[in-house]
């Protein structure tokens, strides 16, 4: 019984979040926060039957009310002990937090609150990962160091199975079926009955559904409930992504119907209280394969300055809050775009047709009509829905080629829309002044193109450039972005910033250090700004090391996330800055378009918690990353299989404690050069300098060095590529040479101030610099020792030559030539 229980019943009036809850509610029930003080205060374990006295349940609210505290129990706010009595896990010294798989079969628990464990993360071991699946939430006790000092965690309860359902491939032997999930950071194998596998074949990519979740005594079970087909079909990596990454990708019956029934023209009933804008000639400039068009742009010049208008598609009058597209749309957060195919955040009737801003035909639109000065600064702006007419459908390369050559074939075709191009490149322009001034972030990066044949694999992959008229679109939506921001932010209301911060401490700490031995300093103190950055991309931009500095550079700084807090745009130099210009393809677009609705209309947009909606939508873009990421990697070795034994020159990408990831010159794929393979020698990894360093030869590996490779070995279960060093006779014997991007430094060997490098893989993804998938097994590596021994022996001559030199004055690596451009958005 509870200490005098009745003299310590809450007042639930008193709750002091109860206007949040009435908010949020139609029947509010007590805050989480009166709940855990409750049971703070009665200082024992309580029953809920408990807790309905204490907090004045009703017998029509504790169904919700018990819905409430199932949810503190998922998220680890609270916990049952054996008993069935409710404890407030913090005062167990319980660790909540999600648990994060490694192929290696350990894995991690990334507390919730991570300042319980001094910043750190909980290692689990196998026996502990055999309970669990990647992305369950549990509650961990911490149990001591493992042998490396990192703080260890065992199971207590596993609070929420997030895995149902998986993907993956069946395996046969001896008459029992398995199914190996493709997520390889589920190490667990399903068991599949004989009755329930679907007659799936051997090899077969099947979608599985859980029966039996794993345990300490047993391994999961499931059924196979579709068969997706061969590995090697067609667009199968897409399906796989699609399901390995849980993205939505068929709309409802509802959210279907809806887009359908919606006629397939504007209707003149729904130009009421817009503003009539189609003789207007806005034009859209997009990709020659796009199909949505969000948005269209118009320029003309206004006093000394000029008017800009940017025109948006209004995709708010079709989708409403909480109805079936809304939902659909919430879910996927995002279009995803993937090689030859894309899943829209929108059916089709919308995303490329009602919705879209096809040219000479009506559509509906917000539009931000901004007066930009002499200096290409903004002085005033306004929104108003409007309607709208697109005079043409322009491509980014078509309009490159009539400002470069207005006197050309191209700009004598679109006579009629030379003066049109011409304002907008003249706003363009002065914008661009006006980016430099700010001190905006610009980094010189490369992108690919994949060309595909008719079996739907990639014939070749080429570089893709960005052109001015990719700038000069760029340019005219960052500023409407920015009104969007500082119309919301003059008007107080809640919004979805997109917000940038700047490096962190330790990062910041690790890039001066860096800079520092190149001779360069890092300006702005504690908290750089971008114009600091900017100032040394100035610097750097000529030298042949550029495009290293430039990678550390770019490392150094944070994701960009949305959020309610506005926090400013570090790399756009930016102090508000939304995403306005693409409500077709994301969903904090169209929160941003409600928004701006609602305070032209006086009223308020309540979107709930914006918080949740920040964190949903910065997971959905991440989500949408990692899957087109998958399937560029599988067809990128899809496309080197046939390309083994084949010698490249390439630059290193990345430096890991397991080894250094190589881009290759003309093909534009990675692979990994594993530290086994950089010569007989114990090698040290630096991660302040970004170089693995020989301890006997003192030869240095570092980011942005040349070096010619040989494909060893592709492997497109774990989508791995993998390298052996050649010297300049492209052979595998004698010494390796390696050209440093580093100038001016001597190569003076430091093996006692690192930390020796072990040769398992199996940390890669936690501590690397890029995170990698299944180790490749190495014949001649060491696993499980404290130092990693290479495999390439050295000649008897040039043996002696280092014993004589190493831990003294070991030879110093020859200056890099220029440094190949990046060619891999990461």
């Amino acid at each position: 019984m509870t200490k005098n229980s009745n003299k310590n019943k809450t007042n639930r009036s008193s709750d002091p979040h109860a206007e949040r809850e009435a908010g949020r509610y139609d029947t509010p029930l007590p805050s989480r926060e009166l709940i855990l003080t409750t049971m703070s205060d009665q200082g024992i374990p309580l029953s809920v039957e408990q807790l309905y006295i204490l907090l004045d349940i009703s017998e029509d609210e504790r169904i919700i009310f018990n819905k409430r505290l199932n949810a503190m129990e998922r998220e680890g706010q609270i916990i049952k002990n054996r008993k069935g009595a409710l404890c407030i896990a913090d005062k167990l010294d319980l660790i909540s937090g999600v648990i994060q798989g490694h192929p290696d079969g350990f894995g991690f628990l990334i507390p919730d609150d991570k300042t319980k464990v001094s910043g750190e993360d909980l290692f689990l071991s196998p026996k502990e990962m055999s309970q669990v699946m990647h992305g369950d939430r549990a509650m961990v006790r911490m149990s001591g160091l493992d042998r490396k000092g990192r703080p260890e965690g065992k199971i207590v309860e596993v609070l929420e199975r997030r895995t149902q359902k998986l993907v993956g491939r069946v395996l046969q032997t001896s008459g029992v079926t398995i199914v190996a999930a493709e997520d390889k950071r589920i190490n667990l194998d399903i068991l599949i009955p004989y009755h329930l596998d679907m007659g799936a074949k051997a090899g077969q990519v099947v979608m599985v559904e859980l029966t039996e979740q794993p345990s300490s005594l047993a391994q999961p079970m499931g059924k196979v409930v579709e068969i997706l087909g061969n590995y090697a079909d067609s667009g199968m990596e897409i399906e796989i992504a699609l399901r390995k990454h849980n993205l939505p990708h068929e709309f409802s019956r509802e959210a279907t119907n809806q887009a359908e029934a919606y006629p397939r023209l504007v209707q003149p009933e729904d130009y009421k209280s817009r503003i009539d804008c189609r003789e207007m000639p806005l034009i859209t400039i997009d990709g020659e394969t796009a199909r949505d068009f969000d948005d269209a742009v118009y320029a003309e010049p206004q006093g000394k300055g000029w008017r800009l208008v940017v025109a948006i598609a209004d995709v708010s009058f079709y989708v409403k809050p909480n109805d079936a597209l809304d939902k659909g749309a919430y879910d996927r957060g995002n279009s995803v775009y993937f090689p030859r195919r894309v899943i829209p955040m929108l059916p089709e009737a919308l995303s490329n047709g009602l919705c879209s801003l096809n040219p000479d035909v009506e559509r509906l639109c917000m539009i931000c009509d901004m007066q930009v000065d002499g200096a290409g600064i903004v002085k005033q702006y306004k929104f108003y829905p409007s309607v709208m007419r697109s005079q043409a459908r322009m491509t980014y390369t078509k309009v490159h080629e009539i400002l470069q050559n207005p006197e050309g074939e191209l700009a004598q075709e679109y006579a009629w829309l030379m003066p049109h191009l011409q304002h907008l490149n003249s706003v363009y322009k002065l914008m661009l002044v006006q980016r430099q001034k700010r001190g905006a972030i610009e980094f010189e990066t490369s992108e690919t193109i994949m060309e595909f044949n008719e079996q739907g694999k990639i014939e070749r992959i080429v570089p893709s450039t960005r052109n001015e008229a990719h700038k000069l679109i760029e340019e005219c939506m960052l500023a409407a972005n920015v009104c969007a921001a500082d119309f919301l932010k003059a008007h107080e209301h809640p919004a979805l910033y997109r917000i940038h911060e700047g490096p962190t401490p330790e990062k910041l700490e690790l890039l001066r250090a860096f800079m520092g031995e190149f001779g360069f300093g890092v300006g702005g103190g504690d908290t750089p700004h971008a114009k600091d950055y900017g100032k040394l991309l100035e610097r750097i931009r000529e030298r042949p090391d550029a495009q290293l500095l430039q990678t550390v550079l770019l490392r150094s700084m944070q994701q960009a996330v949305y959020s309610p807090d506005n926090l400013g745009h570090f790399g756009l130099a930016y102090e508000a800055y939304a995403h306005f210009t693409s409500p077709i393809r994301r969903y904090p677009d169209l929160l941003i378009h409600r928004a701006i609705k609602a305070v032209l209309n006086g009223d308020k947009y309540k979107a709930g918690s914006w918080a949740d909606l920040g964190v949903h939508c910065s997971m959905t873009e991440r989500r949408a990353d990692d899957a087109t990421r998958d399937v560029t990697n599988w067809l990128k070795c899809f496309y080197m299989q046939d390309k083994i034994g084949e010698v490249y020159e390439g630059t290193v990408a990345g430096v890991t404690s397991f080894g250094l990831f190589v881009a290759l010159d003309g093909v534009y794929v990675e692979g990994l050069l594993h530290v086994t393979e950089l010569g007989n020698d114990y090698f040290h990894y630096d991660k302040a300098r970004h170089e693995m360093a020989g301890e006997r030869t003192g030869v240095r590996y570092r980011l942005g060095d040349r070096l010619t490779i040989k494909v060893a070995r592709v492997d497109l279960e774990t989508t791995k590529i993998d390298f052996v060093l050649v010297n300049k006779n492209n052979t595998l014997e004698g010494d390796i040479e390696v050209e440093s991007s580093k100038e001016g430094v001597t190569n003076k060997l430091r093996g006692g101030d690192r930390k020796p490098v072990k040769s398992s893989t199996q940390f890669g993804d936690k501590f690397g610099d890029k995170p990698t998938g299944k180790s490749t097994p190495r014949a001649a590596s060491k696993t499980g020792g404290k130092l990693t021994l290479g495999v390439k022996p050295k000649s008897k001559s040039s043996s002696k030559v280092v014993s004589k030199t190493a831990g003294k004055n070991p030879p110093k690596p020859t200056k890099s030539k220029r440094a190949s451009k990046k060619t891999s958005k990461r």
